[in-house]
């Protein structure tokens, strides 16, 4: 190691740990003990441009443990991404730009929100499966646009949460040789020395999923983590190069031990260890100009280097210009007005058809239109009915497949899906039944935090499956959901609403969108009688007001396969001369966006006697209802039985909402 990598290691590691200690919060242990890892992908590996961070065939960098945050914005700052001094000397401080764990958006090349064990880790196989589609697809012989790898620094913890073990059990599969992730084998975790949890042999394991592993005995050794990188990308597996380190590196009595993993070090105990590596105690966030310089260095190069690229690529634009426009529209995430696209129509069917057949005929339409819709199924891809059919499965074999078969592995899919929306070129989409998204509930979290555009496709959203009985039948889960902030959850009422549904998700950017759709067959509804389905974008609409008379006496109102019981109950009521208005109410979310002006023109306040129908949880529909109305709910788990017997049981017929609304119409006299 030259002496300016030894300067440049401690560099990153000091400035490190003097933001813990200055915020007095924060997790020093992983940026002292990884630092040479970090500053050897960054300055002889990692592709980026501090010109045009989004440079779409940069390498990607995950720090899957984002509670050593400071060490990425450490080598942000080295590289000359905006992001200052003072900005590190702010560290956790509200709005600053370096918040305690990385956020996507938040802070420029940052790549993914990390915090959460294991979801970079996933995150970076989505992104490796995006380069890989990528490529097959637009790369043409001699210009290779994209030709990227994704780095990332991954823990102990990382390896140990479930969601690594499905998403790296898919990495092996697909063979995903631009994956390289440097583990942090320092043997410590928080309650101690790893030994008392985890003591698996990590290489074999990972060896068994398909993957290269590599191993560096000393994880400062600048020459010997080089060398296993490049002996990485020699191979077309993904690779794991497991890396002996020493938590909190540097640090006197903390070395080696949890106190380094999630306090700040302490003054003296800082300042020792600068004196123990040879760093001056003052000032704090001292950087050598000669490390300044030769990080410029590095930086002017890296940016050489995407110059380059750049020429490139318009070389390319003139020799393949339909490519290239269909690119700049995948990568800058330009979406043309779905009101324009040709989508199936519904004609009116008594009978009708389930909301997820018609969500697979539209995704197949939306398919033929936009070829950046990709996605999969966690192995239901029959019952989800999201098969592309003028498409083939990715496979390691065929990296120009659209459709990705992610096996039983609902929160596996979750990351990977995010990572192909953090990469970039992509509107992707997963699905399971609903009652599964408790598997997979922190990559949909992780997906609203970081607005992500990700459409989640939910089917079996009801007591209305049947027989498969309560262990699948979802009851709190609509509820849950909806208190995700920004997570769009839409329940459509029929066929037409599933396809304005869709037109929502695609639309959408600035966040992910979640369809909750039945197993069973809802009647498709009248358009030429009631309003039509459009109304769904207004997150609720008023289907009809029946009876004579402006204002209503009481209003109905319901999400999904209920709305057909509102519709049937309204007419009964109508007929004994009740004015009643109908409202489908498929979206809480765009509705509480709409103008308050519109929602009491739906919901006009002065209308008390309000009824809700909906097969979940009552939780939040108060909000609704207000304090005089009722909901009609499912406030214990259902049963195993036909489903209409189950519909029957649980009050959920027309004969029932008849009678709770006439209960309410009395009690208003």
């Amino acid at each position: 190691m030259t002496t300016i990598e030894q300067k440049a290691i401690n560099t990153i590691r000091f400035l490190s740990a003097d933001g813990v200690q200055k915020a007095n919060s924060g997790h020093p242990g992983l940026p002292m003990g990884t630092a040479a890892i970090a500053y050897t992908i960054w300055a002889k590996h990692l592709k980026y441009d501090t010109s045009n961070p989004q440079w779409w065939d940069r390498d990607r960098f995950v720090l899957s443990g984002g509670h050593g945050s400071m060490l990425l914005y450490s080598l942000l700052h080295l590289a000359g991404f905006d992001l200052s001094l003072d900005d590190l000397k702010n560290f956790r401080q509200w709005g600053s730009k370096t918040p305690g764990h990385p956020e996507f958006g938040h802070t420029m090349g940052v790549e993914t929100t990390t915090g959460p064990l294991g979801q970079g880790f996933s995150n970076g196989i989505g992104m490796a499966l995006a380069e890989a589609m990528l490529a097959a697809t637009y790369n043409k012989p001699g210009q290779k646009l994209f030709d990227h790898y994704v780095y990332a620094i991954v823990t102990d913890g990382d390896l140990m949460e479930g969601i690594s073990s499905e998403a790296a059990s898919l990495a092996g599969h697909w063979q995903l040789g631009k994956l390289i992730y440097c583990y942090d084998d320092n043997r410590i975790s928080i309650d101690g020395s790893t030994d008392l949890t985890f003591t698996e042999d990590r290489g074999k394991r990972f060896e068994a999923y398909g993957w290269q592993v590599l191993h560096v005995d000393d994880g400062n050794d600048v020459k010997k983590i080089d060398q296993a990188l490049k002996e990485a990308k020699s191979d077309p597996r993904p690779s794991l190069i497991i890396c002996r380190t020493h938590i909190g590196f540097g640090l006197p009595s903390k070395q080696d031990t949890a106190k380094a993993h999630g306090e700040p070090p302490g003054i003296d105990e800082l300042q020792n260890a600068k004196r123990k590596l040879g760093w001056p105690i003052a000032p704090d966030f001292y950087i050598p100009e000669e490390v300044r310089s030769h990080f410029n260095q590095v930086t002017a190069r890296k940016n050489e280097q995407a110059m380059k690229w750049r020429e490139k690529a318009a070389q390319y634009a003139v020799a393949y210009p339909n490519e290239w426009q269909q690119l700049q529209e995948r990568m800058t995430g330009e979406i043309p007005d779905t009101e324009h696209f040709e989508l199936p129509e519904f004609p009116t069917d008594q009978k009708g058809m389930a909301t997820r057949s018609a969500s697979g005929q539209v995704l197949n339409a939306l398919a033929d239109i936009l070829p950046q819709l990709v996605g999969g199924s966690a192995d239901l891809t029959p019952s989800n009915n999201t098969w592309i059919k003028n498409s083939a499965a990715f496979q390691k074999d065929n990296h120009a497949g659209r459709y990705l078969h992610f096996g039983v592995r609902e929160h596996g899919m979750g990351g990977i899906v995010n990572g192909l929306a953090y990469h970039g070129g992509f509107i992707p989409f997963g699905a399971t039944f609903l009652v599964f998204s408790d598997y997979m509930r922190g990559s949909i979290r992780l997906s609203a935090l970081s607005k992500l555009q990700t459409i989640w496709i939910m089917t079996h959203d009801s007591i209305g499956l049947g027989e498969d009985g309560p262990t699948h039948q979802p009851v709190e889960h609509l509820a849950a959901l909806r208190a995700i902030p920004n997570l769009f959850v839409i329940r459509p009422a029929d066929a037409n609403e599933t396809r304005e549904a869709w037109r929502v998700a695609v639309q959408r950017q600035d966040g992910p969108t979640l369809l909750a759709l039945t197993r069973q067959n809802v009647p498709t509804i009248d358009r030429k009688i009631y309003a039509g389905a459009e109304g769904l974008h207004k997150g609720a609409y008023i289907l009809a007001d029946l009876g004579q008379g402006k204002v209503p006496e009481i209003i109905l109102m319901a999400s999904g396969s209920e709305v057909s019981l509102i519709i049937a109950a309204g007419i009964h009521l109508a007929n004994q001369n009740h004015r009643v208005r109908l409202v489908s109410f498929p979206c809480w979310e765009l509705f509480e966006k709409a103008s308050q002006q519109y929602q009491n023109a739906v919901l006009p306040t002065q209308v008390k006697t309000r009824l809700a129908v909906e097969m979940g949880v009552g939780l939040g529909w108060k909000k609704w209802v207000g304090d005089e109305g009722e909901v009609i709910s499912i406030e214990t788990f259902g049963a195993s039985a036909p489903y209409q017997k189950l519909l029957e049981e649980y009050g959920f017929t027309v004969a029932n909402v008849i009678a709770k609304a006439e209960k309410l119409l009395k009690k208003k006299r």
